[in-house]
């Protein structure tokens, strides 16, 4: 008996002392805590992932501004040609802020030019304002790869600061003398991963809106040459 009590009283000992390390064990740390670990590395990933929010928001807004469209405007334009009412169709590309009405706008008032002369002004404004739907989207493309690339660069950085340590430490190698750099190496390619692929499905969201808007400008183009074509009545 006077064993076995033994051996339980060394049990509750040990229990005890446990228990202020599962204690230690629960603490945990904030992602702003984590992100002060990755070093000077973070700076620019965190600028970069500002810059990409910046531009998305920025460009989403301004491309679905000029997705709208009045289903009738072509309808309105078709009736104040066949009326030769060119100044009322100005006027109503005027009172229309979008690509598509800046482009017929252009048209019409080439109207008494060749045909061709007309469709190379129109077309030259639509270019224009493809170029101005795409602005900042290279921008993004240059977050999406450069955020992985520089993340890379803090494993790197991370990686040989752990190594020089080691190497300090000799023989007396312990876990805590390697956890900077290991910090440095793990945050910063997850921080630059996150911010790349985060950037690069904007990236292609807003592509795939602005490839809307070229369809719609080219319809419209193709629909008003036509009209132009028409032979008089």
């Amino acid at each position: 008996m006077s064993k076995l009590l033994l051996l339980q009283i060394s049990l509750s000992e040990n229990l005890n002392n446990l228990e202020p390390l599962a204690e230690e064990g629960e603490a945990t740390m904030s992602y702003w805590e984590l992100a002060f670990k990755g070093g000077w590395v973070m700076i620019p990933i965190v600028i970069l992932s500002v810059l990409a929010v910046y531009i998305f928001f920025e460009r989403y807004f301004a491309i679905k501004k000029a997705e709208k469209v009045d289903l009738n405007f072509m309808n309105k334009i078709k009736d104040y040609i066949h009326d030769d009412k060119l100044d009322s169709a100005i006027t109503l590309c005027q009172s229309s802020d979008n690509p598509v009405a800046k482009m017929i706008e252009k048209g019409i008032s080439r109207i008494g030019r060749p045909l061709n002369d007309i469709n190379a002004a129109v077309e030259n404004v639509g270019k224009l304002e493809i170029y101005k739907l795409e602005k900042g989207l290279p921008t993004l493309a240059t977050v999406a790869g450069a955020a992985p690339m520089i993340g890379f660069l803090g494993t790197v950085m991370g990686m040989i600061r752990a190594f020089y340590d080691m190497s300090n430490a000799g023989a007396n190698i312990d876990v805590s003398l390697l956890s900077a750099g290991i910090y440095t190496a793990m945050i910063t390619t997850m921080s630059g991963l996150m911010v790349g692929i985060i950037a690069f499905l904007a990236y292609n969201a807003l592509v795939a809106k602005v490839e809307k808007v070229v369809f719609s400008l080219e319809a419209n183009t193709t629909e008003f040459m036509d009209l132009l074509n028409e032979p008089a009545k």
